[in-house]
């Protein structure tokens, strides 16, 4: 076993634990499990994280940090606020590669409610996109780029809903979501109503 600063280990835990949590889910997977797939004693976890269940929150709060770090970088060199909007509309990190399995376990969550630690991790989480979201929405209102017809408040959580709606038909595998016959997307939807832009607008890799 080879001997890692703490923050490298810590993270080469969490990443472990990703893996373990997305496949076995929260209730099944074990602290014995993971410390056999990271090549480490069970003490050794335990001196990162006191329980399983700080394991579980710490991967829920790297997910959403890690959706903000890669929406600054998206946006990064966005010309104008329209246009950062534009691509957000188009950046769910719940049905990228990239995303894919820390909201598989995001997702998982959901059945673990009950707990009052798991459930504030959770708030926190969407507290932290709806954050950034309102943000955005505020500047391109300001600058007359978006529709003020409503708050940035609840147009924010109109993309989160429709994101998560999305991310979740996606993990199910339903076919054709999203989409009509006329090969119209929700994407077009929510960028004509939002920003004037529609039909034929995408990016490539653009996901709802």
């Amino acid at each position: 076993m080879a001997r890692l600063p703490a923050a490298e280990r810590r993270k080469q835990l969490l990443d472990c634990a990703l893996v373990l949590f997305s496949e076995q889910g929260y209730a099944r997977a074990t602290t014995a499990q993971l410390a056999k797939a990271a090549g480490v004693t069970e003490p050794i976890i335990y001196r990162h994280f006191p329980s399983k269940k700080a394991l579980f929150i710490a991967l829920i709060e790297r997910t959403g940090d890690e959706t903000l770090s890669r929406w600054k970088a998206d946006l990064a060199d966005a010309a104008d606020p329209a246009e950062r909007l534009h691509r957000l509309i188009g950046d769910n990190p719940m049905v990228t590669p990239r995303g894919l399995s820390g909201y598989r376990v995001f997702l998982q969550a959901i059945t673990e409610t009950g707990d009052e630690e798991i459930r504030e991790a959770l708030n926190r989480h969407i507290a932290k996109l709806h954050t950034f979201m309102c943000r955005e929405l505020a500047e391109a209102q300001g600058k007359h780029r978006v529709t003020s017809r409503y708050s940035a408040e609840v147009l924010s959580w109109l993309l989160i809903n429709i994101g998560l709606g999305y991310g979740v038909l996606t993990a199910m595998a339903i076919q054709g979501h999203g989409r009509d016959e006329a090969g119209v997307h929700i994407q077009d939807v929510l960028r004509r109503v939002l920003i004037g832009r529609g039909e034929g607008r995408e990016r490539p890799g653009d996901v709802v």
